[in-house]
This record gives C-alpha cells, structure tokens and sequence, in this order.
C-alpha cells in the first residue's frame, strides 16, 4: 500500500514539474519572457519526485527480501538517474527544453515495477560482482539517455536556424527570432556540441566496464565469459556504434546529422541489449517468472 502511495505522488510531481516547464519554457504566456536557467525554487522543487521515487527504487532494489528485477525496474531506476544526471548538470549549464521531456519519461516510469514484477532473480545478485555490474550499467544507461535527449534538442535548434537563414523575411514578419522561449539562453551550438561529446565519451566508458564487468561476473557465476545471444549481440553492437562515433569525432570531426544518426542507433541498441529483450519477454510472451 505504501509502494502505491510514494508511486502515485511520485508521478504526480514528476508530471506536475513537466507541465510546468511545458508551460513556462515551450509556451511562456504571449508577452511573457521564457526565465533564464533553472530558478531556485524549481531545482529544489525537483528534489521532491527524486526523493519520492529513490524511496520507491530503494524499496524495490535493496529493501526488498527478494529481488525480482525486470524491464520495469530497469527503466523506472535508468530515469530517476536521468533526473538527478540533469538536476547535478544545472549547477553548471543552462540546457533549457529538456525539462519536459526528461520528466514526463521519469513520470510514466514510475508505476512501471507495480505493474510489470519481473522476474525472481538468483542468489548471485547479492554478490558484489553483479551489484558493480549492475550499477554500472544503469549509470551507463542513464547518461546515454541525458545524451540522446540532448543530441535531439540540438538537431531542432539546428533545424531552427536553419530555416530561419533561408527565410528571414517570413521570421522578420513573425516577431521573435528562431531561438525565443527556451533556446534563447542556451550557450551556442558548438558549446552544446562539445558537451554532447563528453556526455557521450564518459557514457561509452561507463558501457565500457559494464560490459567488462558481466564479462568477469558471466566467468566467475556461469563459467564462461559471454553468452552469445541477442542481448550480448545489441550490447556489443552499440559499444561498437559509439566507438566509430567517437573515432570519427576525433579524426573526421564528426557531427550534425551524422552524430546524431550514431547516437540513435547506438542508443537503440543499448536499450534493446536488455530493457527490449525483457519487455518482449516478460510482456509480450509472458515470461516474467
């Protein structure tokens, strides 16, 4: 009862503050001008759902006297990391227009693991082998996700000064210029590009000792290093994606468009590696237990 409590107040805050800075950044009232940043109250106000649902996760993850881990839980605790990856990252950059989107996903998140149980997991799961390999991962998972939302508010600021250099007299006629409301503050184009690039490169890190790690934990538990099946294979290929991405910002310079493509296909891989294959499993073809 009490799960159902913090889940219910946990998604009520979470899609509060996403219509929030709906409203007050994508469609500031006419007249109104979009605030400049996260103001005091917001950031602290975000606190409020982190907490609710960390209490939730804390619950489900550590809490619990078996654990049953599944897609579900997988996703509800890869997007309270995305909040708090976002909340850290607004002491330092102003990344206006992520807001709503970051917290409506955190939102629709949270009942999740009530819904879809999972699975019962083994007994390895108290080892610490698996509890680094698992953090990892959804560190990994997380700033990935703070990326790709990243890379994508970016290809529509791009798309948005671009059709306003080919059609200056229609934006001059319209009043405000292409970036007003939450793109007038953010720092230039090649600034959010190199940020991209370092969210990406400790990300691909992160994924880098993930998959060391269910490597070192498959040979120690299982005693063989890698199962090739469809997980290991989407793991492995999105390791690769991103590594070609990065090699190709280092040497070609790499990005717009072409950075973008990596990052989507990376990321969809990386998500169908577990979160896809368990939701096919546990939902679609009903074996969660």
């Amino acid at each position: 009862m009490l799960d159902i409590l913090l889940s219910g107040l946990a998604f009520a805050a979470y899609a509060g503050l996403a219509a929030h800075f709906w409203n007050t950044r994508w469609r500031p009232a006419r007249g109104a001008e979009a605030p400049r940043g996260i103001q005091t109250w917001e950031r602290l106000a975000l606190l409020v759902p982190l907490a609710l649902h960390g209490a939730l996760l804390y619950g489900e993850l550590i809490g619990a006297r078996q654990l049953r881990f599944g897609f579900a839980l997988a996703l509800s605790a890869m997007l309270w990391l995305t909040v708090l990856f976002y909340w850290l990252e607004s002491f330092f950059y102003e990344l206006e227009g992520m807001q709503p989107p970051a917290l409506a996903l955190a939102a629709l998140s949270v009942p999740l693991p009530l819904l879809f149980e999972g699975r019962m997991a083994g007994s390895y799961v108290a080892t610490l082998g698996f509890k680094l390999h698992l953090t990892l991962a959804m560190l990994a998972y997380s700033l990935f996700t703070i990326a790709i939302l990243h890379a994508l508010l970016m290809a529509f600021i791009e798309r948005r000064l671009h059709s306003a250099h080919h059609a200056p007299a229609r934006r001059d006629a319209e009043g405000p210029g292409p970036l007003a409301g939450p793109f007038a503050h953010l720092p230039p184009l090649l600034t959010l590009e190199r940020l991209l690039f370092r969210q990406i490169a400790a990300a691909f890190v992160l994924l880098t000792l993930t998959l060391a790690t269910g490597i070192a934990f498959s040979e120690s538990v299982f005693g063989r290093a890698l199962s090739f099946n469809h997980k290991t294979l989407f793991a492995i290929l999105s390791w690769l994606t991103f590594a070609v991405l990065l090699v190709g910002r280092h040497y070609y310079g790499w990005r717009g468009r072409t950075a973008l493509r990596f990052t989507l296909a990376g990321f969809v891989m990386l998500l169908l590696a577990y979160i896809g294959s368990r939701f096919v499993l546990e939902v679609i073809l009903g074996r969660g237990a």
